[in-house]
């Protein structure tokens, strides 16, 4: 186990509610290639902390990495809806993009 790991795993016990300390031990699994514990973290974060705009695009290019692009879809339309709540421009704009290339479309058409 690295001491990064080891470490995420430290902070998220003493603070438990800490949507970015998931996220981040989401990510070190995924850097260390274990991609299935890296998406049940993912998916995981969207149910208990669904706010959390950056786990959607994360988690699409993750599915779409194995060949699930339907479910990433799924979740670029999830985290769209989130970002706009938030009104969060910048990861709105990024999920957009994600969302127009899994589809299969040019990034830059409009609808």
């Amino acid at each position: 186990m690295s001491s990064k790991l080891e470490q995420l795993q430290d902070f998220l016990k003493e603070t438990p509610q800490d949507p970015f300390l998931h996220y981040a031990l989401a990510n070190e699994y995924l850097k260390l290639g274990n991609e299935q514990e890296s998406l049940a973290r993912f998916v995981a974060i969207t149910e208990q902390f669904p706010d959390y705009v950056g786990t959607y695009y994360h988690l699409g290019k993750l599915l779409e990495k194995l060949n699930r692009t339907d479910e990433a879809i799924i979740y670029y339309e999830k985290g769209m809806v989130v970002a706009q709540s938030k009104r969060n421009m910048h990861a709105l704009n990024e999920l957009r993009g994600a969302y127009r290339l899994a589809l299969g479309e040019d990034e830059d058409e409009d609808y």
